[in-house]
């Protein structure tokens, strides 16, 4: 078996900005695995917020040795981009060779299409506004939003540019207990459905104090099966991300856990190329909420890249993945 890792650098369609920086293309690494000449790929995004970079994920991925399968892969590299990776060039591969798809590997049906939300760029209401027009006609609309009580004027700017989407709000763990509770219900009458992750990581357990009338889903206070016993009385929803839970493999477990433990199940993405999200689409059938707009932020992608449509995010192609 012969493993290998590249960088790889899509541009963006527009400048992406949240809460902690801007960006304007998406830095990723490929991982091919090779086994009897047949190859099967997978794409990470290294995240800082993590202690992750695009040396010391390689540095992981190139450190693997000898004959790697999915279930040692779990004890082999910890939850993170690397693992996922790995864990996601496996399936193809075991795909490819089998002359199946993954999903019929998984004995799960054919994945359907699922509306994915559209994220809109954190900036002046003004600016948001505008691009809300523009996407007004996507049924699902994510708000970027910045901390502060012009978190208010940004949501209201976004529901007069787009009237009739639905809108879910992403914090990236910059509100605080007071301002949750400032916000909170003036976002609710404003027709926003959830907030992910409104304050920091380490400081969440304040939300077991507050009245939730705004649902909120755990993002980066959840990596992987093992995040749920530090959610419970804190948040509604897990939001499952493929770089944290490190894989395919662990992320269908986390969304049968977090299913019987009566969360709702959001299925989130970095932003990446098609062949990061490809995957992402078997975790994403009947969630609640499916967030693989990766694609969409992109001014170029992956030869044979997911398709969108009115319907949602479909399957990958098996030329793509899987």
């Amino acid at each position: 078996m012969k493993i290998t890792v590249t960088p790889d650098v899509f541009k963006l369609a527009q400048v992406f900005t949240i809460s902690r920086g801007s960006r304007t293309e998406a830095k990723v690494l490929t991982v091919r695995v090779e086994q009897n000449g047949v190859i099967g790929w997978g794409e990470c995004v290294p995240y800082a917020r993590y202690g992750e970079t695009m040396e010391s994920v390689a540095d992981q991925v190139m450190g693997l040795s000898g004959e790697v399968d999915r279930m040692a892969l779990l004890d082999m590299l910890p939850a993170g981009a690397a693992r996922n990776a790995v864990d996601c060039a496996l399936w193809d591969l075991e795909a490819k060779t089998a002359g199946k798809r993954v999903w019929d590997l998984l004995r799960l049906a054919a994945p359907k299409p699922e509306i994915t939300a559209y994220t809109l760029s954190l900036g002046t209401p003004e600016a948001m506004e505008k691009q809300a027009g523009e996407n007004a006609f996507r049924p699902l609309l994510k708000t970027k939003l910045g901390g502060g009580e012009e978190d208010v004027a940004r949501i209201e700017a976004v529901r007069r540019g787009a009237p009739d989407a639905r809108i879910i709000v992403d914090a990236n763990e910059g509100w605080t207990p007071d301002l949750y509770k400032t916000l909170a219900p003036v976002l609710v009458r404003l027709g926003v459905e959830m907030v992910e992750q409104p304050l920091p990581a380490g400081e969440d357990d304040a939300l077991l104090e507050l009245e939730r009338v705004l649902p909120v889903c755990a993002d980066e206070s959840c990596h992987d099966s093992a995040s749920l016993p530090h959610l419970t009385g804190k948040y509604d929803m897990a939001n499952i991300k493929l770089d944290k839970t490190g894989g395919l493999t662990e992320a269908l477990r986390l969304r049968e856990s977090a299913l019987a433990e009566g969360y709702d199940v959001m299925v989130g993405c970095m932003v990446g190329s098609s062949l990061a999200m490809a995957p992402a689409t078997i975790v994403a059938q009947g969630a609640a909420v499916t967030d693989l707009d990766g694609p969409l932020l992109l001014a170029e992608d992956r030869p044979e890249p997911l398709f969108f449509d009115e319907a949602g995010v479909h399957a990958p192609s098996a030329g793509l993945w899987g």
